[in-house]
């Protein structure tokens, strides 16, 4: 029987369309982070940062509720004839929302180590915040953004937890890594579970070394 390597690549496929969005996503936020006062800074970090803390099952079951058929934001969508939940989507999702806070906590670092002078300096030359944040702050901050980058894809590839609640275990469909070498465990496939536990360790490895290699450079 050959070895069937889909749950490798809808891992890479989910782990990849997450972390373009949750590269936006967590620019965005750390410089809405940065640019709010007073209580709201504490209250915007704490939300930004909260995924990150609370176990996936937690995560998982807050979507679930959300996007559930009973859930108001499910209830929207099902207005619109679209369903999320057990779908490729919801996988996304799972990996977006538990990513998310790496590369928002990365950003925000990183923006909090480039002088302020520079930006004081580009303000008085007449650029506006927008060119300021995209051509300024972002190329000083880069190597910061790019480890929060690399860590976020491999929390986004080893998701579990958020991604059995809302997305299952459909092989061809949501099956990840994580999940085949879940079930090949219940299931007494030690072999089959060992596989894709190399496989992964191997990926994970791969990046750390890339990432450290990048800020050695």
């Amino acid at each position: 029987m050959a070895f069937d390597l889909s749950p490798l690549f809808l891992s890479l496929k989910i782990a990849l369309v997450a972390i373009v969005i949750v590269f936006v996503l967590g620019l965005l936020a750390a410089r809405l982070c940065m640019k709010a006062k007073g209580h709201l800074t504490w209250l915007l970090d704490v939300l930004f940062t909260l995924p990150l803390v609370l176990p996936p099952t937690v995560v998982g079951f807050i979507l679930l509720v959300l996007l559930g058929k009973n859930g108001w934001v499910g209830k929207i969508l099902m207005s619109f004839n679209i369903s999320i939940i057990f779908t490729p989507s919801a996988a996304i999702l799972a990996a977006v929302v538990v990513a998310f806070p790496l590369m928002y906590r990365a950003a925000k670092g990183a923006f909090e180590q480039v002088d302020e002078e520079i930006l004081w300096a580009a303000r008085t030359l007449g650029l506006s915040e927008f060119k300021i944040f995209i051509k300024i702050l972002i190329p000083e901050a880069w190597p910061g953004i790019m480890s929060g980058l690399i860590l976020a894809f491999a929390r986004a590839l080893g998701e579990f937890g958020a991604t059995l609640m809302i997305a299952g275990n459909i092989p061809k469909v949501t099956q990840t890594v994580p999940l085949a070498i879940y079930f090949a465990t219940a299931n007494g496939k030690i072999g089959l579970a060992t596989i894709w536990t190399i496989i992964i360790t191997l990926i994970s490895c791969v990046m750390l070394w890339a990432m450290n290699r990048y800020n050695r450079g």
